[in-house]
């Protein structure tokens, strides 16, 4: 595992979080383990696809893009979104 740190904005929490992924993850790998520490918690569950973009941005990452893939730096800000 490579570990890479990332600043994570969850849609509709108040909180932003230093969470761990993987280089090798996947956009909605990546998804996953922010709604981990999100949803139940402060965020109320919700059916939809989660998706990942840069803060800020609204062009979203593919979803089986890797975070090495992605150009993202180490701690840089996304937000996880549910897809419209």
């Amino acid at each position: 595992m490579s570990a890479f740190p990332v600043h994570a904005a969850f849609e509709r929490d108040f909180l932003v979080q230093l969470v761990v992924v993987d280089l090798n993850d996947s956009m909605d790998q990546v998804a996953e383990k922010v709604a981990y520490h999100c949803v139940n918690r402060r965020v109320a569950p919700r059916e939809g696809v989660m998706r990942v973009r840069k803060h800020r941005s609204t062009e979203l990452f593919p979803r089986e893009m890797t975070i090495a893939e992605s150009g993202l730096k180490p701690t840089e800000v996304i937000d996880v979104v549910f897809e419209e």
